[in-house]
């Protein structure tokens, strides 16, 4: 009798372990889960909430009057996300890494006088004429888009960066920052008129709104939201998920291989900084909004991989208790802190944003996702 208990016993913690093991993926830097169907994903769309931390989602839940769209995914993880050179990082550090695949210092994208950062995501989609985009509620030179694209070493080279997006092919870009580009102080440069003569459509604000722009499906397009920086939601700000919608439409129609659009709910963060509770609020609920429209296309199209994340938390923001119908909130800091960011995926290739990772690997899992990979590309259109 006891052998035959012994023996169930050891046969259960046979399959006990089996099962486990089933279910736990073998893990290393280079290797990754495949996707469940092995079908690359065609577009990318890339959704960076600026300072967007696990609170800050959870305070704009409660604050909502229904389920936000974000409650929609079924897949999450985590991210880690120091720098190079510090546990806390900064904007450009985490878009780097998140762009690159690269540890950068706070304050730089991870080219220096003796190295040249290695191509962003991005530029590899463009290089594989795959059409490529950006929608921001910052100027175009903040950190995290000027990350995708510019080698310049610091993040405060603003008319650098700007300069920076003549050498890469992008196809559309909105967002502010149209100082850096017509009215400079380094040199006597009209960017603009160097984008016209390349071909593209510049509008701004001053043209009327990003609705009734219709620029050509042969033409690149500039879109500038403010002159500087755009106002804050709580102030007016409203183009971000109609901007989010016009970039997906756009992108599509401007390649049938496929597209790669970042965008970036950039205020969240300035909402932190600001120890601001009711802005960083409206400013995840406006970019949950474009979440929405963004996870629609997704599901509608069936070949797009959506990825949700932010760059870092800022705030030290919590949530104390509800007073009133109104959360009572606390911050402990007004600069990042370095809490774990959730990743939610949907789309072609989103199982592999399961776990809990550096954030320099979601550059490696997009590149997985897509089909581009060390040996070149091999997603769908090839």
């Amino acid at each position: 009798m006891m052998y035959r208990i012994l023996r169930f016993i050891v046969c259960l913690s046979l399959v006990v372990a089996i099962s486990y093991s089933a279910r736990t993926p073998e893990y290393n830097f280079y290797s990754f889960i495949k996707s469940q169907d092995n079908k690359p994903a065609k577009n990318i769309i890339f959704m960076i909430g600026d300072g967007m931390g696990l609170t800050q989602i959870t305070a704009g839940m409660y604050s909502s009057k229904k389920p936000l769209n974000i409650e929609r995914f079924q897949i999450v993880g985590l991210q880690k996300t120091h720098s190079k050179d510090d546990l806390v990082t900064d904007s450009a550090a985490s878009a780097v890494a998140m762009a690159r695949g690269i540890k950068a210092d706070n304050g730089t994208f991870g080219s220096s006088l003796r190295s040249r950062a290695p191509k962003s995501i991005l530029e590899e989609f463009d290089e594989k004429d795959l059409a490529t985009g950006m929608v921001v509620t910052s100027s175009l030179t903040h950190a995290t888009p000027a990350a995708f694209f510019t080698y310049q070493m610091f993040r405060s080279m603003n008319e650098e960066i700007a300069l920076d997006y003549l050498n890469v092919g992008i196809d559309l870009l909105i967002g502010g920052g149209k100082k850096y580009f017509d009215r400079r102080t380094t040199d006597n440069l009209d960017l603009v008129n160097k984008f016209t003569n390349k071909g593209y459509k510049v509008k701004s604000f001053l043209d009327g709104t990003l609705k009734s722009q219709r620029p050509k499906q042969n033409e690149s397009f500039i879109y500038f939201t403010a002159d500087s920086e755009p106002l804050p939601k709580t102030h007016g700000r409203d183009y971000l998920p109609i901007a989010c919608q016009f970039a997906a439409d756009f992108l599509q129609k401007k390649s049938d291989r496929g597209f790669f659009l970042m965008i970036e709910g950039s205020q969240i963060d300035w909402g932190g900084h600001g120890n601001v509770s009711d802005m960083v609020i409206e400013e995840v609920l406006d970019f949950d909004h474009a979440i929405g429209h963004m996870l629609d296309f997704a599901i509608s199209d069936g070949s797009t991989l959506l990825l949700v994340t932010g760059d870092h938390e800022t705030g030290g923001y919590s949530i104390i208790k509800e007073n009133e119908g109104k959360l009572v909130t606390h911050f402990a800091t007004r600069t990042h802190t370095a809490t774990m960011i959730p990743v939610f995926a949907y789309g072609p290739g989103a199982e592999l944003f399961q776990g809990i990772y550096d954030n320099t690997e979601i550059y490696y899992k997009l590149k997985q996702a897509s089909g581009i990979d060390i040996n070149g590309f091999s997603g769908q259109g090839n």
